[in-house]
């Protein structure tokens, strides 16, 4: 990722608009929408699972693996809380297809409809 030393990122769960979202330097560059269910297999014993639909970093910040930090940090807040991971969001199923340790969020009957 390349920033300048001065750039500071920082993502925060933005629970009322039910999206993760990060700013560099104070400046806001994108978020990753997610959806809450506790209808889904795979998580926890409720069946709990978060589906993540969109995601989007403002051009001006492309090319920084923003997108890659963001994501990583929604889908360990997912683990934390014990919800399978359903990627809707073509960013989050690429990052899923590059990481092998985050696939096991996806619950197991579905990863084959996300080339997982």
């Amino acid at each position: 990722m390349s920033q300048s030393p001065s750039e500071s990122i920082a993502i925060a769960d933005v629970t009322e608009r039910n999206r993760f979202e990060i700013t560099v330097g104070g400046a806001f560059a994108g978020f990753t929408e997610y959806v809450d269910s506790d209808q889904g297999e795979g998580a926890g014993d409720g069946g709990a699972q978060r589906t993540f639909p969109h995601t989007v970093i403002e051009d001006e910040f492309g090319g920084r693996g923003l997108a890659t930090v963001l994501i990583a940090t929604a889908l360990d807040a997912a683990r934390v809380s014990d919800l399978a991971v359903i990627p809707e969001c073509s960013a989050v199923q690429h990052f899923l297809g590059k990481r092998p340790d985050y696939v096991d969020l996806v619950p197991e009957s579905r990863r084959s409809e996300f080339d997982l």
